[in-house]
């Protein structure tokens, strides 16, 4: 399984020659990461696979799609993202079979799926074994049946509110916001949702991000009554990644897919454990990212590159915001557009960390934050800004090549280079600024793949003319 890291970069030659035959000199490369995602937050799988060619285009390599699995049905099927219909309702399960009302059908999902593989596009999707819906009479009896009654779905404490978030059995047993707690031990659960698991490959898709991962148990946590009763274990995690079989199904595809889990950070959460099982979020290197671009400036180079995370930087996931960030009390909906894509070129720019571009409704503002207010249709056009494609591309280009960040005197400019290769832009500051900044590349005149802007590089120093709230990238 690749924890969705995982450009594992061997150490190459290069062999550098000139008029008077130099020998040949051995440059260093680096593990890095050249993948980027989209969250395609809303969208149908119809409107995916509509927009793939400028996804791909993007410079994108997965697309994240929201959750394909049977859902909720509120305000009699209203579409809306939130009002008559609410996002929230796909986040809901009633049953482990793709399609739903808000997304599309299964035929739909496959179609979405073959049309990403004809642009080297791979799908994600976003699975959340841990809950069903809030209204447990809307769970079909399909999925009742299966996992032995409905006393078997939840656990025993399945139904009572958490209360303290830092206890692992009540995080891994109880209700989240209310969502009943499914006993993720039970076999018979896993059973029947590793074929809904297993039937999202088989259309096409390669690999998953586990909603609320960190209340599924791990071996070491403790167990609840129901659990000990019926002699079962913590054991989803290693049937879910492939590491165990359930009766006679095992994770299909297990060595070739993308797996990384939510698992928020806090007290007494266990990621180096989760860690063993697949790829972390870095949420609170997100949270600091949102605060250097409104406070418009850095503390420091080295609390920039500071993952705040125990796990390796190869194995997290990255944003500037979530879809949680911008739906939940909003913490990220009101910061503009432009600061977005300076955190994107920050976090793609970086060699290290998965970056995900989570996909505002299209229309929105920053005073009417659901625009259009429709489920299905794409996002706004963020996703295809010229300085979003301009870093993703350059994400790819610098593969292998070490990372070294630089900043001014007033901290509101970063130069984030990429060994001798290229370096990305950023001038936090709502002015315009002229930029003097220290840098790996070679010395010569280079031009920007955003807007054609002209650089010197001289002496190790690239100069020039920077406007606000920009990011240029050069390579």
């Amino acid at each position: 399984m690749k924890f969705l890291f995982y450009s594992l970069i061997t150490v190459g030659l290069l062999l550098a020659a000139g008029a008077c035959a130099k020998s040949a000199q051995t440059a260093k490369t680096v593990e890095t990461n050249d993948e980027t995602i989209l969250h395609a937050w809303c969208w149908s799988f119809n409107s995916i696979k509509d927009n793939m060619k400028d996804i791909a285009d993007a410079g994108y390599t997965y697309v994240q799609t929201s959750p394909a699995n049977t859902c909720f049905v509120g305000e009699n099927g209203g579409k809306q993202i939130f009002g008559e219909g609410k996002w929230y309702y796909h986040y809901q399960p009633i049953n482990w079979k793709i399609g739903n009302y808000q997304l599309g059908t299964r035929e739909e999902f496959k179609a979405m799926c073959d049309e990403a593989h004809k642009y080297g596009v791979k799908i994600l999707v976003d699975v959340l074994p841990n809950h069903t819906a809030f209204d447990t009479t809307a769970v079909e009896d399909e999925m009742i049946a299966a996992v032995g009654g409905q006393n078997m779905l939840y656990h025993a404490n399945g139904l009572t509110e958490i209360k303290d978030y830092n206890d692992r059995l009540q995080c891994t047993t109880g209700a989240m916001g209310g969502l009943p707690d499914v006993n993720t031990e039970n076999p018979s659960f896993q059973y029947y949702y590793m074929q809904y698991v297993n039937d999202l490959i088989a259309c096409g898709a390669s690999g998953f991000r586990y909603d609320t991962a960190k209340h599924i148990g791990l071996p070491s946590d403790p167990m609840d009554e129901k659990t000990i009763e019926n002699n079962w274990t913590n054991d989803f995690w290693d049937v879910a990644t492939g590491k165990k079989a359930i009766k006679d199904i095992t994770l299909a595809n297990k060595d070739s897919l993308f797996i990384y889990g939510e698992v928020l950070q806090d007290k007494n959460v266990k990621e180096d454990e989760y860690a063993e099982y697949f790829g972390m979020c870095a949420s609170e290197y997100g949270h600091y990212i949102r605060t250097i671009i409104t406070n418009e400036k850095i503390d420091s180079v080295k609390s920039l590159k500071n993952w705040r995370h125990s796990v390796s930087p190869q194995r997290l996931t990255t944003w500037v915001e979530s879809h949680d960030t911008y739906c939940n009390a909003n913490e990220s909906a009101g910061i503009s557009d432009a600061k977005i894509r300076l955190g994107w070129t920050i976090i793609t720019a970086r060699q290290n960390g998965i970056p995900l571009f989570f996909s505002r409704p299209d229309g929105s503002t920053r005073e009417n934050i659901w625009g259009n207010n429709v489920i299905g249709p794409k996002g706004n056009d963020e996703f295809k800004h010229p300085e979003v494609c301009a870093v993703n591309k350059f994400r790819k280009a610098m593969k292998g090549e070490a990372e070294k960040i630089t900043t001014s005197k007033g901290k509101d400019l970063l130069a984030i280079s990429r060994g001798d290769k290229g370096v990305a832009i950023v001038n936090l500051n709502k002015a315009d600024q002229e930029l003097s900044l220290s840098t790996t590349l070679v010395d010569g005149e280079y031009t920007d793949k955003v807007y054609n802007t002209k650089f010197v590089v001289k002496s190790g120093k690239i100069t020039g003319n920077v406007k606000a709230e920009t990011s240029y990238v050069i390579y």
